[in-house]
Parts: structure tokens; sequence; C-alpha cells
């Protein structure tokens, strides 16, 4: 406390934040962002010693390791919180791209179903585990909003995340839901995708973005934090691609 007025950098004191993802990338950085900020951290994710290590930084309240597309693992997860929490955030799941000639249609089928499934199993099994005025919140893209050869199922799944997003944010009130739809981060999971074409992709980026820069995972954080701080938001898509879409 300052002068009576509570510190802006300790204004999730007493709070607590699921973070489903956590143990690298976006959902990493949110988890180091929330408790700089005085906040405590349920840390969620699929692979156990990659959790473990990232726990150890975090000195979460406790850690769960399970794959979020496995919803009835998901149910029991939230059934068993031991008490409310004040916001959820869900960064699982990556895109999928691959031409129509050469598309797995199970595979794909599964990819498409797992993460609505994903998406509407943490709102579902999160009712009566998030405080009134609290948030859930989730992680999706721009980079599919343009058509594309390959992008079928991104697109696909690019369109339909506001539109969930806006109907959750009515069913569950009063906890808002929203989503932050994000461009090129330079995460671990991009660095897999595009493998030795990163930094030419970086420094594409660099030379062509408005903002002069890569966006991070800090830059999303920093965002999923502002969107937990003002209770006025909810039902909303907020792009954050350093001027991705003005530019491609």
């Amino acid at each position: 406390m300052t002068g009576g007025k509570p510190d802006p950098q300790q204004d999730l004191a007493d709070q607590t934040v699921v973070v489903i993802g956590a143990s690298s990338g976006i959902g990493l950085e949110t988890a180091r962002h929330v408790r700089a900020a005085g906040g405590q951290v349920v840390m969620v994710g699929r692979d156990p010693q990659r959790l473990e290590r990232a726990a150890a930084e975090i000195q979460p309240l406790s850690t769960a390791s399970l794959d979020a597309t496995d919803t009835d693992r998901l149910q029991q997860f939230f059934a068993d919180l031991p008490t409310p929490v004040d916001h959820v955030i869900s960064t699982a799941g990556g895109p999928s791209y691959a031409p129509l000639a050469d598309m797995d249609l199970a595979q794909t089928s599964r990819h498409f179903g797992d993460r609505l499934a994903m998406t509407l199993g943490t709102a579902k099994y999160s009712r009566g585990k998030v405080r009134d005025a609290g948030t859930l919140l989730f992680i999706g893209g721009t980079g599919a909003r343009r058509p594309s050869k390959g992008g079928t199922v991104a697109s696909a799944l690019t369109a339909a995340l506001p539109a969930l997003t806006a109907s959750l944010a009515l069913e569950l009130a009063p906890v808002r839901v929203n989503l932050i739809a994000a461009g090129f981060v330079d995460t671990p999971l991009s660095a897999s995708l595009l493998g030795d074409q990163l930094e030419a992709r970086r420094a594409e980026l660099r030379a062509s973005l408005p903002i002069g820069r890569v966006v991070g995972p800090q830059d999303v954080a920093a965002l999923a934090l502002h969107i937990m701080r003002n209770e006025a938001l909810t039902g909303a898509t907020y792009d954050i691609d350093g001027g991705q879409q003005l530019v491609a």
C-alpha cells in the first residue's frame, strides 16, 4: 500500500489463477505475471517433467498433470479444486495446417473436435468454481483469418472461437468470458513448428510489423492480466499481433 492506495504491482493479491498449459510459452509467462502481481497460481500441464521444472520456478499452490483434451480428466480436475478461484486461462492447443490433398480426415476431425471439446469442457466444468466477475480466458489466433491453402481447419477454428466466446459470456454470466487472438508469438511451440525457418520468420516480422519487433509471450501475458483486472470486459476477442494483419 502507498498513500492508502493499492500497489498496482500487487493488485492480484489474494486472487488465484488456474493456468492450463502452464509449463511453457504463454501459459508459463502468464503464471510469472500473476505471481509478480501478488496472485497465486494453479498450474496445469500435459508433460509432467516440464510442469515440474516450471513449478520449481513459479512455486504454485498446486499442479496437475493432464491433457486438457481429455474431458474426463478435465472434469475431475475442476471437481477436485478445493476452493473457488478468481480466473481460469487456457493456453493449451495448437494450430493444424494441411492441404486438402494431404489431409488425414480422421486426424483432422480429432483435432477440431478436441479443440472445441477442450474449450467447452473448460467452460462447463469450471462452473461453480470461478467467482462472480472472475474470468474465463481462452487463447486463439489471428493468422488464419485470411484464407490460405492448407489453412482450412485453422480458419474454421479461428472463426468459431469468437462466436463461442460471446455465447459463453451470456451463459456463464456474471463470470466473464473473453478470447485473446494472437498472431505469431515467439514461443517454443512456434520454434517447433518452424524449425530451421524460425530465424527467417523473426527477421521478416521485425522488418514488416508496425511495432518493429516480434510479439513475445510476455506481451500476451500482460494483456491476459489486463483482462482479468478489468471487470467491464466480457464476450469479446482481443487481437494481439503487432499489426501483423495490417501488413500481411
